[in-house]
Order: C-alpha cells, then sequence, then structure tokens
C-alpha cells in the first residue's frame, strides 16, 4: 500500500481534447474526469455514481469479503449487475473483487452516458479508462521514475472502440499492489476485466526476468486485447498496440 492518503490526479492535468467538454464529478471516494461531445448534465451522473456506490456499499455491508477479498468469492444470485460484473471479471484474473471498482464504474457510467444519447464518452476514474469515440484517440501512459518512456501515448482508433484502458503500478499511486512495475497497462472491451488484469498482471512483477511471465498470464486470460508493461528500461507488449510518441 503506497498511501492512504488522497492523491491528486497531477496526470489530468495532461489530458487534452479540444473537441470535447470536461467536467470534474466527485463523489466520495469516487474521482472522475469525464470528456463529451456535448455539455454534461452533472445531475445525472452525480445520480447515476451515487447509486452505482450505494449498491457496492449495500452488498459489503452484507458481505464485508467483497471489501477486504484478495481471491475471488462467489456472491448472491440477486445481487447488483454492477456486483456481479465486478465478481465475475476478478474471478477471470483470480483477484478480489474491489481490484475493479474503477474499471466498473468508470465503465457502467460511461454505457450510460451513451444510452442518454452522448455520441463521444471518455470516462476517466483513478487512471482506468472507458472510451467511446467517433475519432482517433491517444492515451498517455504515465511511468513516474522511468524517464525513458514518459512521453509514450497509445493510439486508439474508432473500430476498437468502445474500449477499456486499465493502468496498475507498483511504484505510482496508493493502491494495493505486491509488485514493482512501473506501469501495466491491459486493453479489453471489459473495462472491469482491464482493471483486475491490470492488477493480477503487476502483481506478478517483481523483477526483469518476471516479465514475459507476467505478460504470458495477461495475454491467456480470453477478452484481453492489449498489454503494455514498462519495468525501469525496459517495456514489454503484445495485442492490439500502437504507440506515438
Amino acid at each position: 500500500m503506497k498511501s492512504s492518503r488522497y492523491m491528486k490526479c497531477f496526470y489530468r492535468d495532461w489530458a487534452r481534447a479540444k473537441d470535447l467538454y470536461s467536467t470534474h464529478v466527485a463523489a466520495k471516494e469516487t474521482d472522475l474526469r469525464i470528456f463529451t461531445n456535448k455539455p454534461l448534465k452533472a445531475g445525472f451522473v452525480e445520480e447515476r455514481i451515487r447509486a452505482y456506490r450505494w449498491e457496492i456499499e449495500n452488498y459489503i455491508n452484507k458481505d464485508h469479503r467483497f471489501l477486504t477479498a484478495l481471491k475471488p468469492i462467489p456472491i448472491e444470485l440477486n445481487a447488483d449487475p454492477i456486483v456481479k460484473e465486478m465478481a465475475e471479471q476478478s474471478g477471470r484474473a483470480n483477484v478480489g473483487p474491489m481490484s475493479t471498482v474503477a474499471g466498473a464504474i468508470a465503465e457502467f457510467l460511461g454505457r450510460d452516458l451513451l444510452k442518454a444519447g452522448y455520441k463521444d464518452v471518455i470516462v476517466e476514474n483513478g487512471g482506468d479508462i472507458f472510451l467511446k469515440s467517433r475519432k482517433i484517440r491517444r492515451i498517455g501512459v504515465y511511468v513516474g521514475r522511468s524517464k525513458l518512456w514518459n512521453k509514450l501515448q497509445l493510439e486508439i482508433r474508432p473500430k476498437d472502440m468502445p474500449l477499456g484502458i486499465c493502468t496498475s503500478s507498483g511504484t505510482i499511486g496508493h493502491s494495493l499492489s505486491f509488485g514493482c512495475a512501473d506501469s501495466v497497462v491491459i486493453l479489453s472491451k471489459s473495462t472491469s476485466l482491464a482493471d483486475s488484469v491490470a492488477t493480477a498482471t503487476a502483481n506478478r512483477i517483481n523483477s526483469k526476468e518476471d516479465l514475459q511471465r507476467a505478460l504470458d498470464f495477461a495475454r491467456s486470460i480470453k477478452g484481453i486485447l492489449g498489454v503494455v508493461i514498462i519495468l525501469k528500461n525496459n517495456l514489454i507488449t503484445w495485442g492490439k498496440v500502437e504507440f506515438v510518441r
């Protein structure tokens, strides 16, 4: 655990989408930057965030393991959809359900906005992104101490969206990680799955010798479309990954 304190999402200062409206929305620990093709109805977004948080918190009150488990747990058949999604996708990566919470909220909210008539939607939640756009978008990869890669960007094409892009790190941020990778980025149609696999992959990396094994793990999971792993000056990739600098 890096820190229990709130950490400013400084990487948001680098976000540039001049053709889209940018909105910052926060509710308790959920802190989002949302880009849309027309002005966002903040009340609608806040209501949906509160609803999803209530569903997750309500289930935690029934079964505290949902909050603390580091491995998959069984859940009730009548659990809310976001809870079921978190449990299912974390199970595929063999990690605890809360490993998916940022990706799940980003994805569920992003799909709500698409249903509400928005054509371009980018929801960023603590470095985990749901992305749907009618034009090519570039997503920066922040790697902290590894200056060799500090201008690296992923280019995402409209035909590949909607897409989840999630990042885990053992050296940046306050989330629990058992590894020391500078950055693990996972691409998947499921943002929740990308989130859980990013966590599980980063947990497997403690040295350069672990890189190929961690990559093989991530690519073995059905639904994973691309993998990027950075450890100091080492970079290894697989799948549908296109870089620009």
